[in-house]
Protein backbone atom coordinates (compact mmCIF):
# COMPACT_ATOMS: atom_id res chain seq x y z
CA UNK A 1 0.00 0.00 0.00
CA UNK A 2 2.77 2.49 0.65
CA UNK A 3 4.17 1.80 -2.81
CA UNK A 4 1.54 2.49 -4.51
CA UNK A 5 1.59 6.08 -2.77
CA UNK A 6 4.45 6.91 -5.35
CA UNK A 7 1.86 6.25 -8.10
CA UNK A 8 1.52 8.94 -10.53
CA UNK A 9 -0.93 7.58 -12.53
CA UNK A 10 -4.92 9.64 -13.04
CA UNK A 11 -6.51 6.18 -12.63
CA UNK A 12 -5.60 3.88 -10.37
CA UNK A 13 -2.59 3.48 -7.89
CA UNK A 14 -0.83 0.33 -7.62
CA UNK A 15 2.23 -1.01 -5.71
CA UNK A 16 4.37 -4.08 -5.96
CA UNK A 17 6.48 -5.71 -3.60
CA UNK A 18 8.48 -8.58 -4.13
CA UNK A 19 9.73 -10.77 -1.57
CA UNK A 20 11.75 -13.94 -1.21
CA UNK A 21 12.76 -15.80 2.10
CA UNK A 22 11.11 -12.56 4.03
CA UNK A 23 13.49 -10.46 2.77
CA UNK A 24 12.50 -7.44 0.25
CA UNK A 25 14.07 -8.04 -3.36
CA UNK A 26 12.32 -4.53 -5.13
CA UNK A 27 9.45 -2.82 -5.65
CA UNK A 28 7.44 -0.99 -8.06
CA UNK A 29 4.64 1.37 -8.39
CA UNK A 30 2.79 2.59 -11.62
CA UNK A 31 4.06 5.84 -13.88
CA UNK A 32 5.79 7.00 -16.40
CA UNK A 33 9.77 5.57 -17.62
CA UNK A 34 12.59 7.40 -15.84
CA UNK A 35 12.83 11.11 -16.92
CA UNK A 36 9.62 11.15 -18.87
CA UNK A 37 6.69 13.28 -18.14
CA UNK A 38 3.95 11.97 -15.60
CA UNK A 39 0.13 11.57 -16.50
CA UNK A 40 -0.22 14.18 -13.57
CA UNK A 41 1.37 16.41 -15.74
CA UNK A 42 0.27 15.53 -19.43
CA UNK A 43 -3.01 13.86 -18.83
CA UNK A 44 -4.41 10.61 -19.29
CA UNK A 45 -4.75 9.42 -22.96
CA UNK A 46 -6.51 6.35 -21.94
CA UNK A 47 -9.11 8.40 -19.63
CA UNK A 48 -9.31 10.78 -22.61
CA UNK A 49 -10.30 8.00 -25.33
CA UNK A 50 -12.58 6.52 -22.45
CA UNK A 51 -10.57 3.40 -22.68
CA UNK A 52 -12.15 0.74 -20.08
CA UNK A 53 -10.00 -0.75 -17.37
CA UNK A 54 -7.92 -3.73 -18.35
CA UNK A 55 -8.14 -2.97 -22.00
CA UNK A 56 -5.54 -1.79 -24.34
CA UNK A 57 -2.24 -1.27 -22.00
CA UNK A 58 -0.22 -0.22 -25.03
CA UNK A 59 -2.07 3.02 -24.92
CA UNK A 60 -0.62 3.89 -21.53
CA UNK A 61 2.03 5.69 -21.02
CA UNK A 62 3.08 4.64 -17.25
CA UNK A 63 4.77 1.06 -16.60
CA UNK A 64 2.94 -0.94 -14.52
CA UNK A 65 3.80 -1.52 -10.54
CA UNK A 66 4.40 -5.31 -11.60
CA UNK A 67 6.88 -4.41 -14.11
CA UNK A 68 8.62 -1.69 -12.46
CA UNK A 69 9.71 -4.22 -9.77
CA UNK A 70 11.01 -6.97 -12.05
CA UNK A 71 13.19 -4.55 -13.90
CA UNK A 72 14.21 -3.11 -10.63
CA UNK A 73 15.72 -6.40 -9.57
CA UNK A 74 16.72 -6.61 -13.12
CA UNK A 75 18.96 -3.58 -13.06
CA UNK A 76 20.30 -4.16 -9.29
CA UNK A 77 21.06 -8.14 -10.45
CA UNK A 78 18.60 -9.54 -7.54
CA UNK A 79 17.14 -13.21 -8.85
CA UNK A 80 13.22 -12.79 -7.75
CA UNK A 81 12.87 -16.51 -9.06
CA UNK A 82 10.72 -18.72 -6.47
CA UNK A 83 9.90 -15.17 -4.88
CA UNK A 84 6.88 -14.13 -3.59
CA UNK A 85 4.67 -10.51 -5.45
CA UNK A 86 2.73 -8.72 -2.85
CA UNK A 87 0.56 -5.89 -5.15
CA UNK A 88 -2.38 -3.57 -4.61
CA UNK A 89 -4.40 -5.10 -7.54
CA UNK A 90 -4.66 -8.32 -9.55
CA UNK A 91 -1.79 -8.42 -12.31
CA UNK A 92 -2.94 -7.36 -16.46
CA UNK A 93 -2.22 -10.17 -18.96
CA UNK A 94 1.56 -8.26 -19.59
CA UNK A 95 2.25 -8.48 -15.74
CA UNK A 96 0.91 -12.17 -15.52
CA UNK A 97 3.53 -13.42 -18.45
CA UNK A 98 6.13 -11.30 -17.03
CA UNK A 99 5.71 -12.74 -13.80
CA UNK A 100 5.21 -16.07 -15.04
CA UNK A 101 8.52 -15.74 -17.08
CA UNK A 102 10.41 -14.32 -13.99
CA UNK A 103 9.88 -17.46 -11.48
CA UNK A 104 7.29 -15.83 -9.04
CA UNK A 105 5.21 -19.03 -7.14
CA UNK A 106 3.22 -16.96 -5.60
CA UNK A 107 1.01 -13.39 -5.75
CA UNK A 108 -0.84 -12.14 -2.91
CA UNK A 109 -3.57 -9.35 -4.04
CA UNK A 110 -5.70 -7.12 -2.13
CA UNK A 111 -8.02 -6.03 -5.26
CA UNK A 112 -9.11 -7.36 -8.03
CA UNK A 113 -8.34 -6.44 -12.08
CA UNK A 114 -10.95 -7.10 -15.23
CA UNK A 115 -8.23 -9.27 -17.14
CA UNK A 116 -10.32 -13.27 -17.06
CA UNK A 117 -6.91 -14.33 -19.35
CA UNK A 118 -4.46 -13.20 -16.73
CA UNK A 119 -5.78 -15.31 -14.59
CA UNK A 120 -6.00 -18.58 -16.70
CA UNK A 121 -2.13 -17.87 -17.84
CA UNK A 122 -1.53 -17.88 -14.14
CA UNK A 123 -3.20 -20.65 -13.35
CA UNK A 124 -2.38 -22.28 -16.22
CA UNK A 125 1.38 -21.36 -14.84
CA UNK A 126 0.78 -22.95 -11.07
CA UNK A 127 1.26 -19.34 -9.79
CA UNK A 128 -0.71 -19.49 -6.59
CA UNK A 129 -2.96 -16.69 -5.81
CA UNK A 130 -4.41 -15.20 -2.29
CA UNK A 131 -6.39 -12.51 -1.29
CA UNK A 132 -5.59 -9.99 1.41
CA UNK A 133 -7.73 -8.08 3.69
CA UNK A 134 -6.60 -5.14 3.89
CA UNK A 135 -7.60 -2.69 6.63
CA UNK A 136 -8.76 1.09 5.14
CA UNK A 137 -5.98 3.66 5.23
CA UNK A 138 -7.09 5.45 8.19
CA UNK A 139 -6.18 2.44 10.25
CA UNK A 140 -2.71 1.63 8.11
CA UNK A 141 -1.98 5.35 9.15
CA UNK A 142 -2.63 4.83 12.85
CA UNK A 143 -0.39 1.72 13.21
CA UNK A 144 2.59 3.42 11.43
CA UNK A 145 2.35 5.74 14.32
Amino acid sequence: MLAATRSTCLRRQVGAVIVKNKKVLATGYNGSPSGLKHCLDVGCLREELGIPSGQRHELCRAIHAEQNAIIQAATSGVSIEGGILYSTTFPCILCAKMLVNSGIKEIYISEGYPDDLSKEILEEAGVEIHRLVVAPSREIEDLMK
